[in-house]
């Protein structure tokens, strides 16, 4: 019996760490859903709204780094048990990172928000949208650790990369035709790169994800599309 509830116990721990991360993985995916709506209609207060709720997510990430240390500490997990662990210490992580980029697309609706020249770009939105359904699909997968999902987001990564490509030559071209529309362009030029990494820590999760669910690493070349062009540097 005492054996039988020390492993119920570690259950519901593990399972508290798996709900923390859900958590976490759901508020990054309203992020970048509110950001996306701010960059979209203009709506600065929306935007200033997922700036500071971006510590919510900061905070889910040290509760779940803190339970996933306490049950290494406290119960010496092996195999399936340590690979959850691991695996989920990983994925906040990137969860983190993608709540950051939203962040920044937050902030450059803001800025946008002040120009009296902002060219609509009908590739913006779809951009955003891929990139949401990328991280809505693989919190999906993850909350049910569904392999065949993380492999099919895992695959998405390159026509994100292919659009991102594409949107980033259509904004060149915007800002050689119309200087009055340079400002906005580099804006958007940030926009883009924050949506293209969103997809790539998508896609690292999608690894994640696969690896917790099989045991395996995936052994493909990872999918990337046209070259990447690497114009802005976004501070966080």
């Amino acid at each position: 019996m005492p054996q039988q509830h020390i492993v119920k116990s570690f259950d519901a721990e593990l399972d508290r760490l798996h709900e923390i991360v859900l958590e976490m993985g759901r508020l990054a995916e309203v992020q970048l859903v509110e950001a996306l709506e701010a960059l979209g209609k203009g709506e600065s207060a929306r935007a200033r709204r997922v700036i500071e709720n971006d510590a919510k997510v900061d905070a889910l990430e040290r509760r779940a780094e803190e339970q996933a240390l306490r049950l290494l500490a406290l119960r010496q997990p092996m195999a399936k048990d340590l690979r959850d662990i691991v695996s989920a210490l990983k994925i906040v992580s990137h969860i983190e990172r993608i709540a950051d980029y939203a962040k920044n697309v937050a902030k450059r609706a803001i800025a946008l928000g002040k120009l009296t020249i902002v060219p609509a770009l009908a590739a913006i939105p779809a951009l955003g949208q891929a990139a949401l359904a990328m991280v809505r699909d693989i919190n999906d997968a993850y909350g049910v650790g569904d392999a065949e999902k993380a492999i099919e987001v895992w695959k998405r990564d390159q026509q994100l990369d292919d659009a991102y490509t594409g949107l980033v030559r259509e904004l060149l071209t915007q800002m050689v035709e119309d200087a009055r529309t340079t400002a906005a362009s580099v804006h958007f030029l940030s926009v883009a790169k924050n949506l293209e990494r969103i997809g790539d820590h998508a896609t690292d999760i999608a690894e994640d994800v696969y690896f917790l669910a099989t045991g395996r690493r995936l052994d493909a070349e990872r999918p990337k599309g046209g070259t990447e062009l690497n114009l802005v540097q976004e501070a966080d």
